[in-house]
């Protein structure tokens, strides 16, 4: 078991979809530990909640109001945080949408939404930090992906597009860095809201069919929590976690 973080090795760490799912259970468990959580996220009412929650266990928590669609959004979020905190060490960008369906069903409004929030607000996350980072030599940024991002499979031809693509800047990131961190973690079937963002019903209902094997949201909080532990010289790049009954 991990102890806690002391006074002296907390971190603040930015974490974008932070209402519900992997942000909510990552918010908990760093703020456990001893970090500052910085919370976006859309649903502000949400938001307050979970802060409130976190702070009546002596935590640390600042929620914001985000939208990684809107850079300005996203500059406003993390200027909040450095504001407050006056660093930025860790950026978790995990807000992400997951509207499956066939390609012929032609649903392109869900297309751009999947390209806008799950790589578009990866990468407008990375431009408010990045400078920051870089001023201060130091950072990690934890992008979270998906397992379909290392496959394809039918009506996840253009989730997987983003997925696949946040992979590859993470890397062409870790490569261009030499004082920043880059994890990208690649869930597999886990507990969320993503489902209800598919409107294909037919879809819907075949995904939610194969959700008994999920694992928590919890899951994927210990791997990111694993992913920022480590020591500044050891940057862990890629952390696939899936059920072990997923094929």
């Amino acid at each position: 078991m991990l102890c806690p973080s002391t006074a002296s090795d907390s971190k603040v760490v930015l974490i974008t979809g932070a209402s519900s799912g992997i942000g909510e259970a990552a918010a908990r468990l760093l703020a456990a530990d001893g970090h500052h959580v910085v919370l976006g996220a859309r649903r502000t009412e949400q938001l307050a909640a979970l802060a409130e929650s976190i702070e009546a266990g002596a935590g640390s928590a600042l929620p914001h109001l985000l939208d990684v669609t809107d850079p300005a959004s996203v500059q406003s979020f993390v200027e909040a945080a450095h504001d407050r905190y006056g660093r930025v060490d860790v950026l978790v960008n995990n807000a992400g949408v997951m509207p499956l369906s066939r390609l012929d069903a032609l649903r392109i409004d869900e297309w751009n939404r999947m390209i806008d929030v799950n790589l578009r607000g990866v990468l407008h996350g990375i431009a408010a930090v990045l400078p920051i980072m870089r001023a201060q030599r130091g950072g990690h940024i934890v992008n979270i992906a998906s397992v379909s991002g290392l496959r394809v499979d039918p009506t996840a031809a253009v989730y997987s597009a983003t997925k696949h693509a946040v992979r590859a800047l993470s890397e062409g990131l870790r490569q261009e860095s030499r004082e920043l961190r880059v994890t990208v973690i690649s869930p597999g079937l886990t507990r969320s809201e993503l489902t209800g963002s598919i409107g294909d019903s037919a879809v819907r209902e075949a995904v939610e069919g194969q959700m008994g094997i999920a694992i928590p949201a919890a899951a994927i909080a210990e791997a990111i929590r694993y992913a920022i532990d480590q020591p500044a010289e050891v940057d862990v790049n890629e952390l696939v976690v899936r059920p072990t009954a997923q094929g």
